[in-house]
């Protein structure tokens, strides 16, 4: 590997020999000028790796100096080295983009720590970030092996998603694989997990091995904040939020407001219909149907037939809790980026409204729209380039701009949450059912279903899942980990076309364990 090569621009270069000697020593190949003017010439011949720069010199000073270089190369790091510890000429070479800043007397060890940082810390802290997942490796490994409850579960996902963020700065060092493969692992464990407890909580909600589910988040976080009357709340539900996308968005807040994190267990099956109508109303999908029937309708569990009773769903919570808002209930569903746009340029008009709930479908359709967008499939090709894809539609959303605008308010409490996440589907499973079956890929309700209990968990009795009957012969069936049903009518047609998408409804951790975020302004 060739030398590291480094200019050092000072009119009192030799009053820091000893200090290119031992950057000599170190390995790296070190130029001196003296003054501003061969600086630029030597950076017009030389490609350098980093550059440290007097701020002080006779003749073109160090900002001006700065300013030429990065005109010839905008690239290049530079290191500002001065004597002066004013704060203003600090601002001005910061504005000026130098890399980092060094105060005179300098000593050698600094000098060293600022090349390493810069010009090798990628691939130090890579080694660093290879040696310690490979320690949380084991541990996980180990921990798959006995017997978990739900909030060990939740703390195994925290470190799987961790990871995953933390490798997607590392590609260089090869354990994306490793990571996925043990992801596989863990979710063949957890829908085993799923599957042996579920029934159990559904009966006994209040237990202490009982997690947090769907039916109780409203009321536990949202609800509750309603007795500080003094307290306007505005109730987000970002549509199919996984809790790595959530990582990714949360870089871009915490500047501005102080943020609480929880998680909770989406119900069965994690889909929009069931899920989310169980969010807004407390209740299950069974209970809906049979308590409010006029607002469970639809045949084909397509959201525009099942979902549109939000708003009345969380107005009766309200009733059934006995709460009165100080002024109407208030809820808009964001479905295209003119909704978005309004909300945004309005959001001032709901700053004394009580009790706001929002639906924001954006990153549904995301995960809808690759699964038959070639184009979307090519800018999201893996589940690094989907967090990266949702982190540059948030980054310029209007959903970002409307909660700086509510960074600036005040008695404002936003809580954030999601009715279920996605999973990226990878391996077929063959299902046989009536022509009256569902179509979902990673659920399915209706007579004769039948498929490998390997790939799904079977429901033959509704009622203990806490679903709708839909009539005597009903059953349902879940997918497990990351299959999807497909049909033996053109199997390997449909195997090949939903292979590599992002599905819902099913059993994994990305789809059931769920961020439920509060957040107050700064």
């Amino acid at each position: 590997m060739e030398p590291k090569k480094l200019l050092w621009v000072d009119d009192e270069i030799e009053l820091l020999r000893s200090h290119i000697i031992f950057l000599s020593e170190k390995g790296f190949e070190v130029d001196t000028v003296t003054n501003g003017e061969d600086a630029i010439s030597y950076v017009n011949e030389k490609n350098y790796d980093l550059i440290f720069l007097d701020e002080m010199m006779a003749g073109m000073g160090g900002l001006e100096t700065l300013s030429r270089i990065k005109a010839v190369n905008p690239n290049i790091p530079v290191v500002m080295v001065t004597k002066s510890e004013e704060e203003s000429l600090m601002n001005e070479a910061i504005g000026g983009k130098i890399t980092d800043y060094l105060t005179k007397p300098v000593n050698p060890s600094q000098v060293l720590l600022v090349c390493k940082k810069i010009l090798e810390g990628k691939k130090i802290t890579g080694e660093y970030a290879a040696k310690d997942y490979l320690q949380d490796f084991n541990q996980i490994s180990q921990a798959l092996m006995g017997k978990l409850d739900f909030a060990e579960w939740i703390d195994i996902y925290l470190k799987l998603v961790n990871w995953d963020i933390e490798l997607d700065q590392h590609s260089e060092i090869g354990l994306r694989q490793t990571l996925n493969d043990q992801k596989k692992e863990a979710n063949k464990e957890f829908s085993k997990f799923v599957e042996q407890n579920y029934q159990n909580w559904l009966k006994s909600p209040n237990d202490i091995d009982t997690p947090n589910l769907t039916t109780e988040i409203t009321d536990k976080y949202v609800l509750n904040h309603l007795k500080d009357e003094h307290i306007n709340i505005f109730y987000f539900v970002l549509d199919c939020l996984r809790l790595d996308q959530w990582l990714v968005m949360e870089k871009h807040l915490v500047d501005l407001f102080n943020i609480e994190k929880d998680y909770y267990f989406s119900i069965l099956p994690t889909a929009t219909p069931y899920s989310r109508n169980s969010l807004f109303s407390g209740l299950y999908p069974s209970e809906i149907e049979k308590y409010y029937p006029e607002l469970w309708q639809g045949k084909n569990d397509e959201e525009r037939s099942m979902n549109k009773y939000e708003k009345e769903l969380l107005q009766l919570l309200l009733d059934r809790k006995k709460l009165k808002l100080r002024n109407e209930l208030k809820y808009i569903k964001i479905i295209d980026p003119n909704v978005g746009r309004s909300f945004e340029q309005n959001i001032l008009s709901y700053q004394g409204v009580n009790l706001m709930a929002v639906v924001v479908n954006f990153l549904d359709m995301i995960a809808h729209g690759r699964s038959d967008s070639d184009l979307l499939k090519e800018i999201a090709p893996d589940e690094a380039a989907y967090r990266s894809l949702t982190n540059s539609w948030f980054t310029h959303s209007s959903l970002l701009s409307t909660f700086k605008a509510l960074s600036k308010m005040k008695n404002v409490k936003i809580v954030i949450t999601t009715d279920h996440g996605s999973i990226r589907c990878l391996r077929g499973a063959k299902v046989l059912g009536d022509k009256e079956a569902s179509t979902n890929l990673r659920f399915k309700y209706g007579r004769n279903l039948k498929v490998d209990n390997k790939h799904a968990i079977f429901i033959k009795n509704p009622k203990d899942y806490n679903l709708p009957s839909r009539g005597i012969t009903t059953n349902y069936i879940i997918a497990k980990e990351d299959y999807y049903f497909v049909y033996p009518t053109e199997y390997h047609k449909y195997l090949s076309h939903y292979k590599d998408t992002f599905q819902h409804g099913g059993i994994s951790l990305e789809e059931m364990i769920l961020p439920v975020i509060t957040m107050e302004p700064k």
